[in-house]
């Protein structure tokens, strides 16, 4: 099963998906992650990645998409991806779902995490202040959710139009949220 989590930062979604990963065997695919272990693993994509990424310039789609697919095609895929942070634009939809049907797969469903912004405040603090993230500080916050807002704004209606879309109450106990994505997943 190949899935999208979708929510703002602090919703829980690297929490879910480390969930789905131990009970299902699904392999979270974090575009972020991903980047920094192609490039600072020096392969051959990694290294033209770093060219671009030394320029300030994003990567570009089709090798984003590259990249994604020799994850999906691995053995760690075998029983299906979690996307977490892709896609951020509809052409990235597009091509995520003409890569997936090349390989003879599909999203199977869409998992938006809804989380009130107080709710979202308050864990990003405390997220800083167990895990010492930098990046987690409220006005850093703000700015991603802002980027969010900005990208599922236009990706979420174009996976609900396919009847995709899935939204969860993201600011239930961990555990409740993990048994109503279960309900969706099994």
């Amino acid at each position: 099963m190949n899935i999208i989590l979708f929510g703002p930062p602090g919703a829980g979604k690297g929490t879910q998906a480390k969930i789905l990963e131990k009970e299902y065997g699904f392999k979270q695919l974090s575009t972020g992650d991903m980047l920094r272990a192609e490039v600072s693993g020096q392969t051959e994509l990694g290294k033209k990645m770093k060219v671009i990424m030394d320029q300030g310039n994003l990567v570009p789609d089709e090798i984003v998409i590259e990249m994604i697919r020799t994850y999906v095609e691995s053995d760690d895929c075998e029983k299906g991806a979690i996307f977490d942070g892709f896609p951020r634009t509809v052409a990235q939809a597009d091509a995520l779902s003409s890569m997936l049907k090349e390989c003879g797969k599909a999203i199977e469903c869409v998992i938006e995490l809804q989380v009130e912004d107080d709710a979202l405040v308050g864990r990003i603090e405390k997220r800083a202040e167990e895990e010492g993230r930098d990046d987690d500080t409220v006005d850093a916050f703000k700015v991603r959710l802002g980027l969010y807002r900005d990208y599922s704004a236009d990706v979420l209606p174009y996976y609900k139009a396919k009847g995709l879309h899935s939204l969860l109450d993201g600011d239930q106990s961990v555990e409740d949220v993990s048994k109503a994505l279960r309900l969706l997943v099994s």
